[in-house]
């Protein structure tokens, strides 16, 4: 395996580690997640149902790693937003009785809380990997030499 596929490979696996820890954190590494307004008993941020963190996939280019998410939501929770709902109508239950309600159309701030993306570890992590795979590599070259 050539050295730029050796960096690339071993960066998706460490990475992909420390971005799945953030959900485990509630943090983007060291920048904690703005609290819920509403709590919601059936789990913690992000986590209710754990669609999210199991979409998340890596893959290694040619000169490049890159992370995807096949979950639609994933961009207004990592970068933050206005939300907009349009107006639709809601169906409820009543006295066994089922209510269709209408709904109007509105707004929200979503705050930013970012899994994924650049850090400062990131980028120590990434000159670790580099350094380390460089030195290795240079140690079989010289052994070759010999």
């Amino acid at each position: 395996m050539d050295l730029t596929k050796k960096i690339l490979n071993d960066l998706r696996v460490e990475l992909s580690d420390e971005f799945d820890r953030n959900f485990q954190r509630k943090a983007f590494f060291d920048r904690k997640w703005p609290p819920r307004k509403h709590i919601n008993r059936k789990g913690t941020l992000l986590l209710v149902t754990g669609k999210l963190r199991r979409s998340i996939r890596s893959r290694v280019g040619a000169d490049s790693v890159t992370w995807e998410t096949s979950e639609p939501y994933a961009a207004i929770h990592n970068y933050g937003g206005i939300v907009y709902v349009k107006p639709h109508h809601r169906t409820i239950h009543r006295n066994g009785k089922a209510i269709r309600q209408q709904v109007k159309g509105y707004s929200y701030k979503m705050p930013r809380r970012q899994f994924l993306g650049d850090h400062e570890k990131v980028r120590k992590s990434a000159r670790r990997i580099i350094e380390k795979n460089v030195k290795e590599s240079m140690g079989s070259i010289l052994k070759k030499l010999k």
